[in-house]
């Protein structure tokens, strides 16, 4: 009988064991607040996050739409020089010939 009693001290534990394992209320409540405190710091900072990613999207579009119109005026531009090259190659062409002409004669 001794030893059973003995076995059921040593598995259940008592009232002061229960109290030593909780933390005071006190300790509850700073840890809550500390918590709570917490969670506000890092919900403030992902909606800045979010402000920041958001900003960031604004500024990409508006990047790839002024790299869209250089783009294109770049090759407007490259058109126009090659029609003036042609046109340059057509004139110089056509003064060889006049000098290879008036040089047979």
């Amino acid at each position: 009988m001794e030893a059973s009693k003995s076995t059921t001290a040593a598995t259940s534990p008592s009232s002061t064991d229960l109290q030593l394992l909780l933390p005071p209320p006190e300790l509850d409540s700073q840890l809550s607040s500390l918590i709570y405190g917490l969670s506000q710091q890092v919900q403030a900072a992902m909606e800045n996050m979010l402000k920041m990613i958001n900003e960031v999207d604004q500024n990409s579009a508006e990047v790839m739409e002024e790299i869209e119109k250089c783009k294109d005026s770049a090759l407007e531009k490259k058109k126009l020089l090659e029609e003036e090259k042609e046109h340059f190659e057509k004139a110089a062409y056509t003064v060889l010939d006049m000098l290879n002409n008036s040089d047979s004669r």
